[in-house]
């Protein structure tokens, strides 16, 4: 798939656990999860917000276009 999901770069660089942001945001371990390994399909913008809003990023921190060769 030609998004790539960087939210486990930004949670590095906020030092930031798995567990912690699933508190933050109130979204369960295993759909972060499904979000961070990038085998989501779909993200609601709502829940895009929450996890920016918690991380103190922009969307475009933690999604990327990257071309398929």
């Amino acid at each position: 798939m030609p998004i790539t999901v960087n939210l486990d770069v930004m949670m590095a660089k906020r030092k930031m656990s798995l567990n912690e942001l699933s508190e933050k945001v109130d979204i369960t371990l295993a759909n972060l999860s499904v979000l961070k390994t990038g085998k989501a399909k779909a993200i609601r913008f709502t829940t895009l917000e929450v996890i920016c809003k918690a991380l103190d990023c922009q969307p475009g921190d933690l999604l990327e276009y990257v071309a398929e060769s």
